[in-house]
């Protein structure tokens, strides 16, 4: 088997694109697109917030984050609020309609991708989540010490070093 780093990267990236196509392809089906469902996803699970930390959660641009809301604004199923801690901050918030619909969509989404990751036992998903979960961390940490960012500045010396989250 080959174990090198360059093929692993290879085989996460195929096996992601595979499942996020699955995914975009269940979520098109309800009638949304990808970063339409996200917003309403990421409100509906962790509740209203600021317009800009939605775009962090789900990796969008601040003006593809504005205009994404715009769009779902204008559907009814979300609206701002100005944030009562911060004037600046405008708070995303879901509309009734648009609580239902992404309660409904999210149900049958997360049915679609249960299909999806069927390949794997519960025991091999638990495996893979720990083993990417550790894989993603030190990708991360050397990114972050290459920006300056990081806790540890002799990663660069000791390649082997990691922090314990």
């Amino acid at each position: 088997m080959d174990t090198r780093g360059v093929h692993l990267w290879l085989i996460v990236w195929k096996a992601f694109t595979s499942l996020r196509e699955h995914a975009e392809q269940h979520i098109r089906s309800l009638g949304l697109c990808l970063s339409d469902f996200g917003i309403l996803e990421a409100v509906l699970h962790k509740g209203p917030m600021p317009v800009n930390t939605v775009g962090q959660l789900i990796q969008l641009t601040s003006g593809s984050i504005t205009s994404a809301v715009d769009r779902l604004e204008k559907k009814g199923l979300v609206e701002r609020h100005n944030s009562p801690e911060d004037h600046r901050a405008r708070i995303v918030h879901l509309t009734p309609a648009g609580r239902k619909l992404i309660e409904c969509a999210f149900a049958d989404h997360e049915a679609a991708m249960e299909r999806a990751a069927a390949g794997l036992t519960v025991a091999e998903r638990a495996q893979a989540i720990e083993l990417l979960k550790k894989l993603g961390l030190r990708a991360q940490d050397l990114l972050d010490v290459s920006r300056g960012t990081g806790f540890e500045e002799n990663y660069k010396t000791k390649p082997d070093a990691s922090r314990s989250r």
